[in-house]
């Protein structure tokens, strides 16, 4: 079953918050000089947000239907 404008709104605020989480790791990390775990953190920080951004653009995309606009 697809999802609607509001589920794709949730999953884009989950995304965003663990990506800032990862990104808020990533700068500890790196702070302390362990490089290894700030390159991991940093990249699961991307992940998130590129997640984040493909359900803001469902979200929008599906308001945008639901209006009727193209």
């Amino acid at each position: 079953m697809a999802q609607g404008p509001a589920e794709h709104h949730g999953q884009a605020a989950y995304h965003h918050e663990s990506a800032t989480r990862h990104h808020r790791a990533a700068e500890n990390a790196y702070g302390s000089g362990d490089h290894k775990t700030a390159a991991h953190e940093a990249q699961c920080a991307a992940g998130h947000a590129a997640l984040a951004k493909e359900h803001a653009d469902l979200a929008a995309k599906g308001h945008m239907e639901h209006h009727g606009m193209k």
